[in-house]
């Protein structure tokens, strides 16, 4: 079944990392981070929230529907003044009109059906002159074949049955960019980043991530078993891998402005 947000054995799944430093290091690329006021919707455990909080950002929001991921968050991000966390959804956060230079919500709208009221809020909260950066993974980001550093590519070789779902749950890139037009923002870049999601010592800690269904909602579909089996799988397609195995993921990012 889907992951439950909501439910207390998950509080730590999205706490168990740090933001890697290609994430940091092309965001600033294209948005300086420094000393601007910074909402991370969807924070979930905090990650993204830590990374950006420890970048420069004068002060970062988190805002989570799970009051679960926020408890997470809270310890992720403790002794960190500059961090704020509140409950409130992409459609409603709770936040005031034209308050942050940065909007972020990444790995979020994956999770939505309604991508204009996600939108039309982003543009709510955020200033006239700020910037609204998008992360997601599209169909084809997800899709791509399995190999050394790609897991993921792994999890539909062995179950073929999760591409529908995946497909189903998964924006194409043409309906972001509809959206986002069609809500008052501009696209000024769309960027491909392959982030490291994780670097394993050794396949038996690559096992144990996978074991627990860390950081990855589609292995909650699998029950133990079928999970067990791909775990089998996935080692026997890496079994003349070098180690350490660096994880990376496919995304696509997407930074927009008001018109």
């Amino acid at each position: 079944m889907p992951i439950n947000f909501h439910d207390q054995r998950n509080r730590m799944t999205y706490t168990t990392r740090t933001a890697d430093a290609s994430w940091l290091s092309l965001l600033q690329e294209y948005v300086d981070v420094s000393g601007k006021e910074i909402v991370d919707i969807g924070c979930g455990g905090g990650i993204y929230t830590r990374a950006l909080a420890n970048s420069g950002a004068a002060h970062v929001t988190g805002v989570d529907f799970s009051d679960e991921m926020l408890k997470g968050a809270a310890r992720h991000c403790e002794n960190l003044s500059n961090v704020t966390l509140q409950q409130g959804n992409a459609y409603n956060s709770g936040l005031p009109d034209h308050t942050f230079d940065i909007v972020l919500e990444r790995a979020l709208i994956h999770h939505l059906q309604d991508l204009d009221s996600c939108f039309q809020e982003a543009k709510r909260i955020l200033k006239n002159n700020g910037v609204f950066i998008i992360q997601d993974r599209t169909p084809e980001d997800c899709l791509l074949p399995g190999d050394e550093h790609n897991m993921r590519g792994y999890f539909f070789e062995k179950y073929p049955e999760l591409i529908g779902m995946e497909r189903s749950r998964r924006h194409e890139a043409h309906e972001v960019q509809r959206s986002l037009d069609s809500n008052g923002f501009m696209i000024v870049r769309t960027v491909q980043l392959w982030e490291t999601r994780c670097v394993h010592q050794n396949l038996a800690a690559l096992n144990k991530d996978l074991a627990q269904r860390t950081g990855r909602s589609i292995l909650h579909e699998l029950t133990d078993h079928e999970l067990g089996e791909l775990i089998v799988f996935i080692n026997s397609k890496l079994k003349n891998s070098t180690t350490p195995i660096i994880e990376k993921d496919s995304w696509t990012l997407w930074i927009a402005v008001p018109k």
